[in-house]
């Protein structure tokens, strides 16, 4: 069974792994035996020291996700360190609060580029390398709850990641005939730093807690399991899906 979930050899690209959610699934990934590629325009100078520590192997590549432009230098880099890129994890995100009435353009256009164009066209140059070299695949994209639900006060991540789970439904419609899986995993409420303001609201922080029937804000930890499992020959018949981990939110 544990072969099942090995990815020994195998080539990771994870965006947005110098903290929180991307560092954890980039430690997972590592510890499983993966060769993990660390794409972000901050250095992720802890989670290389977690990998190494252990015994892991990766690479880190500078790009700024705000443009396409570096898609192919990320390509390009982390075939040339580590090898053809077997998985690719597009974590990076970004979250702008405001009402709508007062949601300014900027706003808008800055989680968009990020969050939803930046996952479509890294995930594009990918799968076009694997299909290319007649190589199966996994996509990860990362989802959230508010691919399901409307929120408050944060109309482009809304719009942006509700985009993630619609572009993961039609690339899996697309690729998996091609032997390339594409998922996404829907964190709940985690502990991180796009959550901080909601922790630090006393009231606000007491609200999501009771409805979470896991009775509290989820571990970046948490959710190296899932993507563990999306990346491995576990998921080969698993596509198009949005995998929640979010101590029971949406259960409630």
């Amino acid at each position: 069974m544990s072969q099942l979930f090995d990815l020994s050899g195998k080539v990771a690209v994870v965006t947005g792994a110098n903290t929180g959610l991307g560092q954890a699934m980039s430690v997972a990934l590592a510890a499983a035996g993966a060769k993990v590629s660390l794409v972000g325009r901050v250095a992720p100078d802890d989670t290389v020291k977690t990998i190494e520590s252990a015994g892991g192997t990766c690479t880190v590549v500078m790009a700024d996700l705000s443009t396409t432009d570096v898609v192919q230098g990320i390509i390009d880099q982390t075939t040339a360190e580590l090898g053809p890129i077997d998985i690719l994890v597009n974590n990076a995100g970004i979250i702008r609060r405001e009402d709508a009435l007062d949601f300014s353009e900027k706003d808008w256009d800055e989680v968009m580029a990020i969050n939803l164009k930046a996952p479509f066209f890294l995930a594009q140059a990918v799968a076009r390398t694997m299909v290319a070299d007649g190589r199966p695949g996994k996509i990860i994209n990362v989802a959230s709850l508010l691919s399901l639900q409307g929120g408050i006060r944060v109309a482009s991540y809304t719009a942006s990641k509700s985009g993630v789970a619609g572009i993961t439904r039609l690339l899996a419609n697309e690729w998996a005939s091609k032997g390339i899986n594409i998922n996404a995993i829907v964190p709940g409420y985690f502990a991180t730093d796009n959550t901080r303001d909601l922790r630090a609201d006393p009231a606000r922080s007491s609200e999501i807690l009771a409805r979470i029937p896991a009775g509290r804000w989820g571990e970046p930890s948490d959710l190296g399991g899932a993507a563990v499992f999306l990346a491995s020959k576990a998921s080969d018949y698993v596509n198009g899906t949005l995998l929640p981990v979010d101590g029971g939110w949406l259960a409630r």
